[in-house]
């Protein structure tokens, strides 16, 4: 094994698995374990999905459709944030025409 992948034991739904994690981000694996045990309990204790792999392909799909909106907010905060900088300097220079 790569002496900079560590093992990190995790826990979801009750279930303890032993993962390879680069080194340094073991904080982050851990985060992320915890976010995806919280979203399968919520899931699971609706009542309403029923078995592992069902409440776990839940969680995937909700988790995906949160990284896709995340990414299309950022793309549309990039877009804004062009626009702003173009008015600025449209602005820099109709000023910098009257000081002169």
């Amino acid at each position: 094994m790569d002496k900079n992948i560590k093992p990190v034991n995790i826990r979801i739904l009750d279930k303890d698995y032993m993962v390879a994690c680069p080194a340094g981000e073991q904080h982050a694996l851990l985060a992320s374990a915890q976010r995806v045990d919280k979203e399968m309990r919520r899931i699971r204790d609706t009542g309403k999905v029923v078995g592992t792999d069902r409440i776990a392909v839940m969680v995937a799909l909700n988790l995906a459709h949160e990284l896709m909106h995340s990414k299309h907010n950022h793309a549309a905060d990039t877009e804004t944030l062009e626009q702003l900088q173009k008015l600025q300097q449209r602005l820099d220079n109709v000023l910098g025409k009257h000081k002169s």
